[in-house]
């Protein structure tokens, strides 16, 4: 491939086959499902602009060494800036083809994440390169500009932190979606006893962005009240889904006077041991990349 023989539209024809995977990883790298969307753009301009550089069959390795290198810029640039994690549709996974990397749930759920926006933006791209997409460590430390020693040392000490997160990836029953059910049903007909029947007593509940965490049920009450009590918020109505290979619930909300039910709220559902651990609330802004309904019909 040089300059002279590769035009936009085939260039463009070229490129996109990879999009999909560029996009998973650039959003595990960054934690945000729009900013991924962002440095995707970003990665195939600067590949147009340097597409004399690249040879047929390096292509892929080539943009991804463009694409880690993006976001390496944006993770430095935000300093200490927390990152907003965003959820990822799981419809969206699910259009990798069947000789790209298949996406399991450690190795994109929220949980996760969360655990390698801790690393520093070189270890976390290790990381990323060698334990999730199983890069040989030579191919790893070539896409850094590192050496091999490196490469493997960065990524010692990435697994190291990692480990004293004490993150680690939830061992779900085959009964997830019987308790996805439970759950929507609760929510649905206002039953907090049913509720707290199926989460963990020391369930932890976050509302990103804000830095706010519920941790234990006993801290839940006052969301209770205000989503369930006499002068609650209106009638629900919740759709099952699933983002980053977890259950997920989207809730609709008719509030008191209104006709239909609206968007409200995406929760976003860990489970272990057959029981709900974690619950991470989004709004209702990514319900179009779901393929949600704009509204939902009274009944």
């Amino acid at each position: 491939m040089d300059a002279v023989a590769v035009d936009e539209s085939t260039f463009t024809e070229l490129t996109a086959r990879h999009r999909r995977e560029l996009h998973v990883h650039c959003y595990r790298l960054l934690g945000s499902f729009e900013d991924a969307d962002d440095l995707v753009q970003e990665t195939f301009l600067r590949a147009w602009r340097a597409r004399a550089e690249v040879r047929d069959d390096a292509l892929r390795a080539w943009l991804y060494k463009i694409a880690t290198n993006a976001c390496l810029d944006v993770i430095r640039s935000r300093k200490r800036r927390a990152p907003y994690l965003q959820p990822y549709p799981d419809t969206l996974l699910d259009e990798l083809s069947p000789d790209e990397v298949l996406v399991g749930r450690e190795t994109i759920e929220l949980a996760f994440l969360a655990a390698i926006q801790l690393l520093p933006p070189r270890q976390r791209a290790v990381l990323i390169m060698r334990d999730v997409l199983e890069w040989p460590a030579a191919d790893t430390a070539r896409l850094l500009d590192l050496t091999v020693v490196a490469a493997n040392s960065a990524l010692q000490r990435a697994r190291a932190t990692l480990r004293s997160t004490q993150w680690t990836p939830a061992k779900p029953s085959g009964d997830e979606q019987a308790l996805l059910a439970g759950m929507i049903e609760a929510h649905e007909h206002a039953d907090v006893d049913h509720f707290v029947r199926l989460v963990r007593d020391d369930i932890r509940v976050s509302m990103p962005p804000s830095p706010q965490t519920f941790l234990g049920v006993r801290a839940l009450r006052p969301l209770f009240d205000i989503a369930f009590g006499p002068s609650g918020m209106g009638e629900w109505r919740l759709l099952p889904t699933s983002v980053n290979r977890t259950p997920a619930a989207a809730s609709y909300l008719r509030r008191p006077g209104e006709v239909g039910f609206r968007p409200f709220k995406l929760d976003v559902f860990r489970m272990d041991g057959g029981l709900v651990t974690e619950i991470h609330t989004f709004d209702a802004r990514m319900f179009d990349d779901l393929g949600l309904p704009k509204e939902l019909a009274c009944r």
